[in-house]
């Protein structure tokens, strides 16, 4: 019985839907980040870090997945288009608490302006941060693929690549989102504590799945290229 071969052009369409989703989950996580900022973990008498540290790594680990699986353009435009679907999520936030609202609804109202009054700062915070950190980072990430003769030893590259990004992030998005409503010493404070809990959650979770994540798309990004299987 003859196999019939597989059609090429879905390939393609495979490949480019793994490219889609991929950066599909990176603005997700990245948008979710930015709201969750909003709220302060605080542990005791310390302020240790904003809640968008426990999903901002995993936006990180799928921008060095982009870089290491489509390269730095690529990575570049998904991160501009992260930009500016968070620039729209400002936006439309923002006019809703100008929208008229029914009295009983008074209690959710207040909710919604303390939640997303307080947005614009964030993401102001978040899009000079996480452009300046993820371009940094992709950029780290591509160097250093570029000067490994064999391209292996992945875990260096995401780890390296973050310990630069996350420093850079880190102290721009704490300093511009909380300077003036936190004290100094809460800032700094969540500033080493947040870069430190970023690099963990990258190292223990974040790593090994972009470890998964690249292993399956290069499968596929190779399948992609011939021209028959």
């Amino acid at each position: 019985m003859n196999k019939v071969p597989e059609n090429p052009s879905k390939n393609r369409i495979d490949s480019s839907f793994s490219l889609i989703a991929v950066s599909a989950v990176l603005i997700t996580l990245y948008l979710t980040a930015n709201l969750m900022a909003v709220k302060i973990i605080r542990v005791g008498s310390v302020s240790i870090f904003d809640a968008g540290t426990i999903t901002f790594p995993f936006a990180f680990m799928l921008g060095d997945v982009l870089s290491e699986i489509w390269g730095f353009k690529i990575a570049k435009r998904v991160i501009f288009l992260s930009f500016l679907c968070n620039i729209i999520l400002v936006l439309f936030t923002g006019l809703g608490i100008f929208l008229p609202y029914p009295d009983y609804m008074e209690s959710v109202q207040q909710g919604y302006i303390t939640v997303f009054g307080y947005v614009p700062r964030i993401v102001i915070a978040s899009l000079i941060s996480f452009l300046a950190g993820e371009l940094i980072n992709a950029k780290v990430l591509v160097v250093m693929k570029e000067k490994s003769k064999d391209g292996k030893l992945l875990f260096l590259r995401t780890i390296g690549s973050s310990v630069v990004g996350y420093a850079v992030d880190t102290t721009l998005f704490v300093v511009i989102a909380f300077i003036g409503t936190s004290p100094l010493s809460e800032i700094w404070s969540m500033i080493w504590i947040q870069y430190l809990a970023k690099l963990l959650i990258e190292a223990t979770l974040g790593t090994p799945m972009a470890y998964l994540l690249v292993w399956k798309l290069k499968k596929k990004e190779a399948l992609s290229l011939t021209p028959n299987s």
